[in-house]
């Protein structure tokens, strides 16, 4: 509790705000990449904490969020096989696809399980030779090193039954999507301090100059997310744009190499649809033709037909950025984590699923736009 204790210090806290506070000339909006610092930054009253001219807006850091309909209907597909035991981290089975999510393929009797990793996914295939074990792969840079290791390991143990349905998002594509859309109104970023951890930053410094935008690794206490707000002001007002590390403790410039040879050697980048974002090119990473035995989606030679979700649900804007939770009609009264329309309602690293847990009666108690 001391390390966290440390991170949370309120006398800390009122000396981070004081000092942007004293910084700010004009109004600024930054975008947050990471889901887990979202839901620190709304559980903890940062953003009102914050002076007014300083703006937060919530960005695509929830990989269960971006997960496309379409890969959720194809998991769907898989999990009712009577052949497949679907295995998938909880957050993923709530998610609503066009009709259903994989919890209601469960109660219907389809054999889905929740696991915490997936070397769990790769003892069940070792177990239960005669059945097919399909794994969800969901993520950004963060977890692929460890997908990739459960790919190395069923390949070591010849096992032939066990396969991933790959739908794993690279951050720093999704970041050019954003900058480069007509009505971006995003002016720095404090990028997530756990893929930073795995692939370092000197991805995003040719970002940082092509479109003069401050970019700062932030971790996820309430005083590295002011310590990384403060960062990226002082840049602004200073017409500074460059990559800043502020969570050094975790994240050094060039990552952890023996994780990215990991994921180099499994997986490609590739294209890949992002809810709320749309096809978004080599902002994905799939498996190599050499490992192509492990891709459920071949494997299964997987075809549905998907619809596009909820028109109520505006997870797509609150995604990209241009809207809160709070502003979508539906918010805590037809949308809520037992009736989700959208993803970010069911992830634990979700906008919407913060707003609710944190700010639900204050929001409820306004008018609504």
């Amino acid at each position: 509790m001391k390390f966290v204790d440390e991170y949370r210090d309120a006398a800390g806290v009122e000396r981070l705000v004081a000092a942007i506070g004293r910084l700010l000339t004009r109004p600024w909006v930054l975008m947050e990449v990471c889901g887990g610092q979202t839901h620190a930054i709304v559980r903890f009253g940062l953003d009102e904490l914050l002076p007014p001219s300083l703006t937060l807006v919530h960005g695509p850091g929830c990989p269960v969020c971006v997960t496309p309909v379409e890969l959720i209907d194809k998991a769907v597909a898989l999990a009712r096989l009577p052949e497949v035991i679907f295995c998938s981290f909880g957050d993923m089975l709530r998610v609503p696809g066009s009709k259903e999510d994989l919890l209601s393929v469960k109660a219907a009797g389809g054999d889905v399980r929740m696991v915490y990793s997936p070397l769990d996914a790769v003892a069940l295939a070792q177990r239960y030779p005669e059945r097919q074990v399909v794994f969800f792969a969901v993520g950004f840079e963060t977890t692929a090193p460890a997908n990739a290791l459960a790919v190395l390991q069923a390949k070591r143990l010849g096992l032939k039954n066990f396969s991933l349905l790959v739908s794993h998002v690279r951050v720093p594509p999704a970041i050019v999507a954003l900058l480069s859309s007509p009505d971006n109104c995003i002016q720095g970023f404090l990028t997530a301090g756990h893929v930073c951890t795995v692939m370092g930053y000197t991805e995003y410094e040719p970002l940082a100059e092509r479109f003069r935008v401050p970019m700062v690794v932030t971790g996820f206490e309430p005083l590295d997310i002011l310590q990384g707000i403060l960062c990226c002001v002082r840049q602004l007002e200073r017409g500074e744009a460059r990559v800043e590390n502020a969570y050094t403790r975790a994240v050094r410039r060039e990552g952890n190499r023996p994780a990215q040879s990991l994921m180099q050697e499994v997986f490609r980048v590739v294209d890949r649809a992002w809810r709320g974002l749309g096809w978004i090119p080599e902002s994905g990473l799939g498996l190599r033709n050499e490992y192509a035995a492990y891709d459920a989606e071949r494997r299964f030679a997987l075809t549905v037909q998907s619809r596009s979700e909820s028109g109520e649900c505006i997870s797509g804007l609150v995604l990209q950025g241009r809207k809160k939770p709070v502003e979508c009609p539906a918010f805590a009264t037809r949308c809520t984590p037992e009736h989700p329309l959208g993803a970010t309602m069911v992830s634990s690293e979700g906008a919407c699923a913060a707003y609710y847990r944190y700010r639900r009666q204050a929001a409820t108690a306004t008018p609504r736009p």
